[in-house]
């Protein structure tokens, strides 16, 4: 599903413009966006969990050259799926 698809489903389920939808949609994902980068946990029950987690530095290799290079350390944000959702997905039976 894309963004827009998201957007005419919410337009289309609750009766609003495509335009109002839109700015729901965006507003959500901004607010989302927001909290990641202050690097606070999002948990959105039934469905899942986005955190940012830290990985340092190290030296690694240029696969093309074999050159040592050095890769710095990053922030990356990272879902774990929720245990309903899993659930659902797997046609209602876990799988753990």
């Amino acid at each position: 599903m894309t963004k827009s698809q998201l957007i005419e489903a919410l337009a289309k389920a609750e009766g609003i413009t495509l335009k109002a939808a839109e700015t729901a949609v965006n507003v959500t994902f901004q607010s989302m966006e927001q909290a990641l980068i202050k690097s606070d946990r999002l948990e959105i029950r039934g469905f899942g969990s986005f955190k940012v987690k830290n990985y340092e530095g190290y030296k690694g290799r240029n696969p093309k050259t074999g050159e040592l290079i050095e890769v710095e350390s990053k922030k990356l944000p990272f879902f774990k799926v929720g245990k309903e959702l899993k659930e659902r997905v797997n046609g209602g039976t876990s799988q753990d």
